[in-house]
């Protein structure tokens, strides 16, 4: 690939590290986390939410659990302006809920920041100046001194305006472009922020690390967070957080690593939405704690409704493929995938357990609103005997036989291969069904009595090719005598190998089913189930359908 030699090496690792963080080998608790789906997640749509759909996405993030949101740059937009009075206005800020709001290190942006944030029962006011050397030589032309001098100001103005305006407020400063920054400076500016504010316990500040632009691996990223969670001053009252792009799709690798190296909170946005390639995929993060026995303090049970709640009011697209949300990701097609899902489920079912281990899933689907029956076993042309038996018996309550399973198996994906399409339960039922259940033509037995002298004597009343004949025969049990009688009386040289009954139903119309596997003088095998509600007249259907699945027999 051509002009590769243009590209270099763009980040500053830190002059040291111990990499305490590479020793860990999970997070332990869940972070603070901060929705920036509102502004970053919103500046980033193709058209930006109205201020009714702010308002109802607002509400949606505190019903999952959010306790600080960033609801918007107020002093850029008027629909954002308009939309942070509204939430002060109208009440709709819960008690334990924190705004938060994002302004440049301006004087004139500053003050009409707290402007629109008058009266604000709890907000973090968010400014944030470039620190990187890109944008010093390039855009800001300013030397390392006058670059933080705009950090100390903006600092010294947002302390000011906050003892003069009615609210609460706390505080957030970002060296932004950090990731380009040399560690040593971002921590110089970071410290200057630091003693002009002056955090306490009480009223810890907030510091935030962001991958503005995504330009390392994820173990540089942890380097730097570790260094700067290190050496930054008055660390038991800053709370250290993350903001990853995911510009080379590690925003949800920089965000692990970077918890791992000491950092206390995380902004992101649902389903990674954001700039360019989008700001850390908070639910991935989150529900990867889960999978851990981490409680990520977000409530995801209900995936399919966050799904589409995002979608009607982004008009973005979840992908299918999209960890933990995406409508196939606990789907398997695969035969040898689905038997080890059907047997790990009911290997669980067995023993009764708690713990999850099933093969292929990583979390229980129930535990984000999905379901097993719709939305783990899929069949196509590429699926299994285990599958296709797993999804039989958990819609329908069919139990096959193993080897009868594998020759519905090859039914089933033969038809999907021919349609060129994924089939339903349904359709795999109707297969089922027409090619096993009750088959009557063009042999039939209407009928068969029996008599108990010296083991079962069965008169057996068969329909052949629409002509009547009577047969009897003698067997240990009544279908043996069946058996032995159709053998006797109509020279089909067969063997009955497999037989397993069940009930279908509960109750006292309750329906069973007999599946019935015959071995033949040609080496054939063929099968047949049969349903009623009398166990002995189903055994019967099921050897009649058998017998018509022999080809000879059917001619």
């Amino acid at each position: 690939m051509e002009n590769y030699q243009k590209y270099h090496v763009g980040y500053y690792n830190p002059p040291h590290c111990e990499m305490k963080w590479a020793k860990k080998d999970h997070i332990e608790k869940a972070p603070i986390w901060c929705s920036v789906d509102l502004r970053d997640g919103n500046q980033s749509l193709i058209v930006p939410m109205s201020l009714e759909q702010k308002l109802d996405f607002f509400k949606f993030l505190v019903k999952i659990g959010f306790k600080e949101i960033e609801v918007g740059f107020p002093a850029a937009s008027e629909t954002e302006y308009e939309f942070l009075r509204a939430l002060i206005e109208q009440n709709l800020i819960p008690e334990d809920v924190t705004v938060q709001v994002l302004t440049q290190c301006r004087d004139h942006i500053i003050r009409k920041t707290f402007d629109a944030l008058k009266g604000a029962p709890s907000a973090i006011v968010h400014f944030y100046n470039s620190t990187s050397v890109a944008q010093r030589e390039q855009v800001f032309k300013k030397s390392k001194d006058e670059i933080k001098q705009i950090a100390v100001d903006g600092a010294k103005l947002v302390k000011q305006l906050a003892g003069e305006y009615e609210g609460n407020f706390r505080f957030e400063y970002s060296p932004e472009s950090f990731t380009g920054t040399e560690p040593e400076y971002a921590l110089e500016v970071c410290n200057a922020v630091l003693d002009v504010m002056q955090p306490t316990a009480d009223k810890p500040m907030i510091i935030n690390l962001p991958v503005t632009v995504a330009m390392s691996m994820s173990h540089i990223y942890a380097n730097q967070i570790e260094y700067m969670c290190d050496n930054i001053k008055y660390r038991e009252n800053v709370i250290v957080s993350l903001h990853p792009h995911n510009d080379r799709g590690c925003g949800v690798a920089d965000t692990e690593m970077g918890l791992l190296a000491g950092a206390d909170r995380v902004e992101g946005t649902l389903f990674g939405n954001g700039e360019r390639t989008g700001n850390v995929d908070i639910i991935t993060v989150a529900m990867n704690m889960f999978s851990h026995g981490v409680d990520p303090e977000l409530d995801f049970s209900n995936m399919p409704a966050i799904v589409e709640e995002y979608e009607k009011a982004t008009n973005m697209h979840v992908y299918e493929r999209t960890p933990y949300s995406g409508a196939l990701v606990f789907a398997a097609f695969s035969g040898s995938h689905q038997d080890a899902i059907a047997k790990g489920m009911k290997w669980r079912e067995e023993k009764a357990l708690y713990d999850w281990t099933v093969p292929y899933l990583p979390i229980d689907p129930h535990d984000v609103g999905r379901e097993y029956e719709t939305d783990v076993i899929r069949i196509n042309s590429q699926s299994g005997k285990g599958g296709i038996g797993y999804v039989l018996e958990q819609n329908y309550g069919y139990d096959l036989p193993p080897k009868m399973r594998e020759a519905l198996g090859y039914a089933v994906k033969s038809v999907s291969d021919h349609l060129h399409k994924e089939l339903s339960p349904k359709d795999i039922y109707g297969i089922f069904n027409g090619e096993y259940v009750n088959k009557r033509a063009p042999f039939a037995i209407p009928e068969a009595h029996y008599i108990q002298k010296d083991g079962i004597y069965a008169m057996v009343t068969a329909i052949e090719n629409d002509i009547q004949v009577e047969y009897t025969g003698k067997g240990n049990g009544r279908l043996d005598a069946v058996v032995n009688a159709i053998k006797a009386g109509s020279d089909r040289d067969f063997a009955l190998v497999t037989y397993k009954e069940h009930a279908l139903e509960t109750g006292s119309t309750s329906h069973a089913v007999a599946y019935v596997g015959l071995q033949w003088a040609d080496g054939a095998m063929s099968w047949g189930a049969g349903t009623d509600t009398d166990i002995m007249t189903a055994s019967v259907h099921a050897l009649a359908s058998a017998i018509n699945n022999h080809k000879e027999s059917a001619k």
